[in-house]
């Protein structure tokens, strides 16, 4: 029979989505059929399904570790904050509008059927679904209508085991803490917790163990040692990059400006790895390091207003600087629009109907229309004829001289992206390339560094079954795989 296991956090970014992801693994390799589930999300790191719709990043990273394709029905509610009250709510993997937060608070009761369908799909088809919760359930003030933890483990009675994050501190009273502000009946729903990301003597915190269980009653599920290659997988959101990479001496340095809406910054994963570069995250008000080789303009969810912080950063000063000294621009979907002499949003679909004027850097036009292309896309860059793979996720119609100098071809035959006249600023819809090997090789080659990593993906497979070998070693997976 087929079964459900949720996994909650004290918290945002206790560990819950990479867990998930190492238990897909764990439990795939013993023989049984997993999907992972995330009932709600809210991400602007988002990946296209094979089914045609987007999910959340972390859903796709999921999917990977259980080793079936991605399916919108992973991730039925995603929300992609457009302001810092706002955001687009995709619905089992199309948009069907923007709310308000209070708005959206509205909408979870209909929310719940898309939530319950997507979840009664998958597990029909699975042995065993893993749920991810999202925040907390201990935001007691959200639980009216509640789609994302406590509410859809009720709605479904699905089992829950709670994650405590013991790296970021007080992790014993944010789990005691959490039952305290449960209603019974929620706290009912929670079998056991697992302590995160510890550091040093494990045996020194046995104690705590101890007293986390018998102040809840739950059972101790396992205490998790800090996994430092989990650095290695993809990032679900932009606290990844509160810590940026830190430069290093006699390697070319990239720098890519942290824009307020930056979208599928996992694009720069790649090259974060790579031991003959380093990438700088510039958070506002730092300029842009006169000495990087290549500036990247990553992608946004709302490019117009984003394009704007850009200019009242002054980067764009920086970055005609850079041009100045015969160094390279890379723009990535929303980056890429930036690029242009101007970004029109006449049916306001990134918000109030407005245009605005671009960098001007290369010679063209973006218009943002309502239809989104979602889709995985192959093909070859027309300056060296590499093979390339990758997937396009953007609004918007971007046309004008440049366009005629394409940077890519796709197998179909279409081109897309620009290339200014010197060469020196390129822009592209596509996502992903740097985590095609070739790909890779020749930028570094363009910035004079080496390769060091030829393997990518075969790298984050190599990482996924350590991670999994890891929660077997130090987690009762038996006993997570007997709840009921």
């Amino acid at each position: 029979m087929s079964r459900a296991l949720m996994i909650q956090g004290t918290g945002s970014d206790v560990g819950k989505s990479l867990l998930v992801a190492g238990l897909a693994r764990a439990f795939t390799r013993r023989g049984l059929t997993v999907r992972p589930f995330k009932p709600q999300n809210m991400s602007n790191n988002a990946a296209v399904t094979t089914d045609g719709g987007e999910i959340g990043r972390a859903q796709a990273l999921q999917a990977r570790a259980a080793r079936v394709a991605p399916s919108v029905h992973m991730n039925p509610v995603l929300l992609k904050p457009q302001s810092d009250v706002g955001a687009q709510v995709v619905v089992q993997g199309r948009m069907i509008g923007t709310a308000k937060a209070r708005e959206y608070q509205s909408w979870k009761p209909r929310l719940l059927a898309s939530v319950l369908d997507s979840f009664a799909r998958l597990k029909a088809e699975a042995d065993l679904v893993l749920v991810e919760g999202a925040g907390s359930p201990a935001e007691v003030n959200l639980r009216r209508g509640d789609i994302a933890n406590m509410g859809f483990a009720r709605a479904t009675e699905t089992p829950v085991v709670l994650v405590g994050d013991i790296d970021r501190g007080g992790v014993i009273a944010s789990l005691v803490g959490t039952q305290a502000v449960l209603e019974p009946e929620d706290a009912a729903m929670i079998r056991g917790f697992i302590v995160n990301r510890f550091r040093g003597d494990p045996t020194l915190f046995a104690d705590g163990m101890t007293l986390i269980a018998q102040r809840t009653g739950w059972a101790p599920f396992g205490l998790v040692p800090f996994f430092p290659e989990a650095g290695r997988l993809p990032p679900e959101d932009a606290l990844a990059l509160d810590a940026p990479g830190a430069r290093r001496d006699g390697v070319p340095l990239v720098a890519v400006p942290i824009l307020p809406h930056i979208a599928n910054f996992d694009d720069l994963d790649p090259l974060r790895q790579e031991p003959g570069i380093a990438v700088a995250f510039v958070p506002p008000g730092e300029p842009i390091p006169a000495e990087a080789a290549l500036i990247v303009l990553p992608g946004s969810k709302t490019t117009i207003d984003d394009c704007a912080f850009l200019q009242a950063q002054g980067w764009d000063i920086d970055i005609r600087a850079h041009l100045r000294r015969g160094r390279r621009v890379l723009g990535l979907c929303g980056g890429y629009q930036m690029l242009g002499r101007s970004i029109a949003d006449p049916d306001g679909i990134e918000g109030a109907p407005r245009t605005l004027p671009g960098l001007g850097l290369l010679d063209i036009e973006t218009v943002m229309t309502g239809e989104k292309r979602l889709v995985a896309v192959t093909g070859t860059t027309l300056a060296d004829d590499l093979p390339f793979s990758g997937y396009e996720m953007h609004v918007g119609d971007t046309s004008g001289p440049d366009t005629a100098r394409p940077l890519l071809r796709f197998a179909d035959g279409r081109p897309d992206g620009a290339v200014s006249g010197d060469g020196l600023v390129a822009g592209t819809y596509v996502h992903g390339l740097f985590a095609d090997d070739r790909q890779r090789a020749a930028w570094l080659a363009r910035l004079g560094a080496a390769q060091g990593l030829d393997r990518y993906e075969a790298g984050i497979e190599a990482v996924l079954d350590r991670f999994a070998d890891h929660l077997e070693a130090h987690l009762d997976c038996d006993a997570l795989l007997s709840l009921r």
